[in-house]
């Protein structure tokens, strides 16, 4: 069983990972309001002490989930342990004795304990020794309401702000100086200025074997050279190449020999990651995380339509698919300094295709928009439970990567 989930991180003020966000539904069919929350979240708890563990879709990051009262009366936060899980209070519960004594046990376990889409009433006061996080849609709740929040837990000082629905940098910086500690949006996957940034020799180095591979045919001559300027690239070949996951029997020891042990495909894929990975090292980790992630995704999804869309195409364009972010530039300006085939820029500047509607599948399924995720998949006649797969297998695989490329 794979959870139908979208993983949204959350990140502390220096904009590294803290813990994720899982938001659950019971099926890519059932979508709120319809699905009942003390389903979505039984159902959930089930998978991941059944089948797919939490701890493997977050990467050993802690989880937020969110619980409903019946849930958390079932005792079902105890499933999982105080360290793979945060327990959100949802919005919808009303404080009351049984809500507090359920949050006094949990605490007393070491339990840390959010409350969710906060909005201040007298009465949470009883709670705030046993509270550690209170999260605030900063999209809407008002500066005049946080500074209310902030005076009631002044006393509290365990208590940590989290800001939610952040989406542009002005917004993290507005929430930082309030003095919020985490932060969870999509801020960080959008260029933070428009400015011009040329790339190093490094980059274009990248990019210009991005080129040579996108050829028909490999010339290992000319990419043999390229690789022979750069040291610190050939480096990261070799170590690539020699990775546990090849399961190589012996060394490989010559930029060429690696070449021909990787293969096309494979070479593409390296090239794309050491490009975002180097492209903009003050980034966050997490935005080439997700970068990642499309990558794989667009690559599964485009093996099970082989008729329509080459899978190392899809692989570049879904790493590319966030370069204006990872670069902060306009997307059209990065494209045109790349030497890219149309295949993989036609799709990411005009938004059309088979390529574009995949691209949009991974960014619905992201923001856990699931009414369109179920339309673009069955507007591609993919089966459901696959697509669900692939972006589950694609978090996994991006979560390896960002180690062994780290």
């Amino acid at each position: 069983m794979y959870f139908y989930a979208a993983r949204q991180p959350i990140l502390d003020a220096n904009k590294n990972l803290y813990a994720y966000e899982l938001l659950f539904r019971d099926s890519i069919d059932n979508v709120f309001p319809e699905i009942d929350g003390d389903e979505a979240t039984s159902k959930m708890i089930e998978a991941s002490k059944f089948n797919m563990g939490i701890s493997d879709f977050t990467g050993s990051k802690p989880a937020f989930i969110n619980f409903t009262l019946e849930t958390l009366v079932q005792g079902y936060p105890e499933m999982l342990t105080n360290e793979e899980v945060v327990v959100e209070i949802l919005e919808t519960i009303k404080p009351g004795k049984k809500l507090l004594n359920l949050c006094k046990d949990l605490h007393a376990k070491g339990y840390i304990i959010a409350l969710d889409d906060y909005e201040h009433q007298s009465v949470w006061s009883h709670f705030y020794p046993y509270i550690k996080m209170i999260k605030i849609d900063i999209q809407q709740t008002s500066f005049e309401e946080i500074k209310v929040i902030i005076e009631a837990i002044k006393d509290y000082p365990h208590i940590d702000l989290l800001a939610e629905k952040v989406e542009t940098h002005a917004e993290y910086n507005q929430s930082l100086q309030f003095g919020f500690k985490y932060f969870q949006g999509f801020f960080f996957a959008k260029p933070e200025m428009v400015k011009a940034r040329n790339l190093s020799p490094s980059q274009l180095a990248m990019a210009e074997l991005l080129y040579e591979t996108s050829k028909p045919e490999l010339d290992l001559s000319s990419i043999t050279s390229v690789f022979e300027r750069d040291v610190s690239l050939s480096y990261k070949l070799l170590r690539y190449a020699n990775s546990a996951m090849f399961r190589r029997h012996t060394e490989i020891s010559t930029i060429k020999q690696a070449l021909v042990m990787l293969g096309s495909s494979e070479l593409k894929r390296f090239l794309g990651l050491m490009f975002a990975i180097t492209a903009n090292p003050d980034k966050p980790t997490e935005l080439i995380k997700v970068a990642m992630t499309r990558a794989k995704f667009c690559e599964l999804v485009a093996r099970d339509m082989s008729s329509q869309v080459d899978d190392s195409i899809a692989f570049l364009t879904g790493l590319l698919s966030m370069i204006d972010a990872i670069l902060d530039e306009k997307l059209e300006v990065v494209l045109d300094k790349l030497p890219l085939a149309d295949e993989i820029k036609a799709p990411l500047l005009t938004r059309k295709g088979v390529m574009a509607a995949i691209i949009k599948l991974v960014e619905f399924i992201e923001h856990a928009q699931w009414g369109k995720t179920s339309f673009i998949i069955e507007k591609l006649h993919l089966d459901k439970e696959q697509a669900v797969k692939h972006y589950n297998e694609a978090l996994a695989w991006a979560d390896e990567q960002s180690q062994l490329t780290g």
